[in-house]
């Protein structure tokens, strides 16, 4: 199964030419991370109170250039879930258009740094969107 929001560009993701400036990707898809992450119920308010996921490896290309007002559909999947990391593929389109696609390796550690675990809850809340290899 895929996640997925919209994504209008707005000024603000913008460069002077009315592109979106590559930087700027990197804050939507960790918006699109997070809203992941609330959506199976571990809202990252909640979530980095005694543990925190930051991003360890991201990889990401981008096809073709997105213009302020463009409209985004940007989706995600798990291609691999780990006893303590998740591996996300994550891609955006507009208009049957390739603007992004990549993969974000996140670790779930405790407060003092170390890999820890996702629970048994967060691993059956997640395994819907595992990608399937059929």
């Amino acid at each position: 199964m895929l996640f997925s929001i919209p994504q209008k560009v707005l000024f603000k993701h913008c460069d002077p030419a009315g592109l979106v400036f590559y930087p700027r990707y990197f804050e939507m898809i960790n918006d699109l991370i997070e809203t992941f992450f609330d959506h199976v119920g571990y809202p990252f308010e909640t979530l980095h109170g005694a543990y925190a996921v930051p991003t360890v490896q991201i990889d990401v290309t981008f096809p073709a250039p997105s213009r302020h007002g463009d409209h985004l559909e940007l989706a995600l999947q798990i291609h691999r879930l780990g006893t303590t990391s998740v591996t996300f593929g994550f891609r955006a389109t507009a208009n049957d258009s390739l603007r992004f696609e990549g993969t974000s390796i996140l670790v779930h550690i405790t407060k003092d740094g170390q890999p820890t675990p996702w629970t048994s809850t967060t691993r059956t809340a997640f395994t819907p969107y595992i990608r399937s290899t059929a």
